[in-house]
């Protein structure tokens, strides 16, 4: 039997006032069970960039390389909490090829994103990498062109040219949201990290790493300094 517009109206309106104030609440709730981690990753010694061989045409070698890139590390949780890998936020990214360089040096990404490889200098280029996370060949491109990549695993991924031996990058690919990549002075900041134990890691240039254990409280903010000798 049908309902009367009417009935069917008022049976709405009520649905949409329930739902509207059910969500903040929703909200208030999740957001009295997470907290913070805060902190900075001290770099004591910088990797240092591979020479740069200049061109046949070029009269000499080349001038130094900006290193402000090269003072990025990604800090995150080894073990996400439960739930966490129902909500990965895939996507695009973007490593451009500039100036002979990688840029960001260093990318951090979620299973199933897929990256972007520009070509934004004038000489051809190529990306590959024969980790175990990923394993890729673009081949040579032009400026102009692009190819991309999806990253279907977690792992550590480093990317090469094999016409410009001195480019080299890496993209971190996670199964969770819980990592970010420092600011150049070492600045972290994982939000909405859910209640519990952890071990944050801080990561940089391969496998120096280091680890601590912490304790997230509701609503609390955790700070915490990670050092890299």
């Amino acid at each position: 039997m049908r309902m009367p517009r009417l009935h069917v109206a008022l049976v709405a309106a009520a649905l949409a006032l329930t739902m509207s104030a059910v969500l903040p609440l929703a909200a208030e709730n999740r957001e009295q069970h997470v907290g913070a981690i805060r902190g900075r990753l001290d770099i004591r010694r910088l990797a240092r960039p591979a020479e740069r061989r200049p061109e046949v045409a070029e009269p000499g070698s080349a001038g130094p390389r900006d290193m402000s890139d090269l003072r990025r590390g990604v800090v995150y949780l080894e073990t996400a909490p439960r739930g966490a890998f129902e909500e990965r936020d895939t996507g695009r990214a973007v490593m451009d090829q500039r100036d002979e360089t990688f840029v960001p040096h260093v990318l951090a990404i979620t299973v199933g994103t897929t990256v972007d490889f520009p070509n934004s200098d004038k000489t051809f280029h190529n990306v590959f990498s024969y980790s175990r996370a990923q394993r890729f060949d673009l081949g040579r491109y032009a400026v102009g062109r692009s190819k991309s990549v999806r990253f279907d695993r977690p792992g550590v991924v480093r990317v090469f040219c094999d016409i410009h031996s001195h480019m080299n990058a890496f993209i971190l690919v996670f199964s969770h949201r819980f990592f970010d990549l420092t600011e150049p002075d070492g600045r972290f900041r994982l939000e909405n990290v859910p209640a519990g134990s952890y071990m944050v890691v801080g990561w940089y240039e391969g496998d120096a790493r280091t680890s601590r254990a912490v304790t997230v409280t509701p609503g609390g903010v955790v700070d915490l300094e990670l050092v890299v000798q």
